[in-house]
């Protein structure tokens, strides 16, 4: 465990308190330099921490990734192997990760060009893949995603250094306001909240399930809060969700009967590779901290589609 050059610790014996987020949001001149993104966009993520993109895949995409993930899905290998993550009480998938390395289809997605380009305009450099995942949030049986950022528990348990870091979230089911959605407390990733208690050792393999470490406070949660409210960024199947690394969000519980399902991929700067943990005696296994990055080169997504269609047929 650090103790040493920790700009953001947590989980520490004092008291809980709300930082100022030290950290750029984006690249000195991501509103001028070469890419998808218009001034606004630009600045929408400076201040929201979030970039929402109704429908930015065609149904030719929607259909082959729709099929991929019940493949993976109802996979009974994939189930029974460490990439998997399983509901509490039913059992079913919740989550598979590193789920490249069990997919050519999510692999290739991974690296589409276009995702990439808007990454690469707002981080200014090159990036790798911290980690991926698919969140199965099933009907009825889908169990809460609790308020946390995501780089508390990257930086404490993952030891990645600084907020460096962008998830790209792509819909694989329509998502509603009332099936389980992600929620974010738009202008939070300004602020990094510490959080209480110590981190027990191997504490993933229970946090996956539910989350009791690295979670904000009433207090730290109310006083976001109150400075912007919540925002519900959700629609069809096929929009995408990009979010700054220390964006607080969470999700409720999935009782209706359409299920929540998205893929998500961690983009990060290749100058902000693991270190030690900052604040736990562990490292995680790789399939949730790559230690061994390779920066990704972007590939015609559209394109590889028609060469899949060409050999499933």
């Amino acid at each position: 465990m650090k103790t040493a050059q920790d700009k953001y610790p947590s989980r520490t014996e004092g008291a809980e308190q709300i930082l100022t987020r030290e950290t750029p949001v984006i690249a000195d001149d991501s509103a001028t330099r070469k890419g998808p993104l218009t001034a606004e966009q630009v600045s929408a993520y400076e201040r929201d921490g979030y970039l929402f993109f109704d429908s930015f895949y065609d149904s030719t995409a929607v259909k082959v990734l729709e099929e991929e993930t019940e493949r993976l899905r109802v996979s009974e290998e994939v189930r029974q192997s460490e990439l998997a993550v399983t509901e509490p009480t039913s059992g079913a998938t919740r989550s598979i990760f590193a789920v490249q390395t069990v997919s050519d289809v999510f692999s290739k997605l991974g690296r589409d060009k276009r995702i990439l380009e808007i990454v690469h305009q707002l981080m200014g450099n090159a990036v790798y893949l911290h980690q991926s995942r698919l969140n199965l949030k099933p009907g009825f049986q889908g169990k809460e995603y609790y308020w946390h950022s995501d780089f508390e528990t990257w930086h404490t348990e993952d030891g990645m250094p600084d907020m460096r870091a962008i998830s790209c979230s792509i819909a694989l089911t329509d998502s509603y306001e009332h099936n389980g959605p992600l929620m974010v407390i738009p202008g939070s990733h300004k602020y990094f909240c510490q959080c209480a208690g110590r981190t027990p050792e191997n504490n993933y393999q229970q946090s996956l399930k539910r989350q009791d470490y690295g979670i904000p406070s009433d207090e730290q949660l109310t006083w976001l809060t109150d400075q912007t409210g919540i925002a519900v960024p959700n629609g069809p199947v096929g929009s995408i969700l990009l979010t700054d690394s220390n964006l607080m969000h969470g999700s409720n519980c999935n009782i209706t009967p359409y299920p929540r399902k998205n893929a998500v991929f961690v983009y990060n700067d290749v100058n902000n590779t693991l270190e030690e943990p900052f604040g736990a005696t562990y490292q995680r296994p790789w399939y949730l901290g790559n230690r061994e990055p390779e920066t990704l080169e972007p590939i015609d997504f559209s394109q590889s589609l028609s060469q899949h269609n060409v050999s499933a047929n």
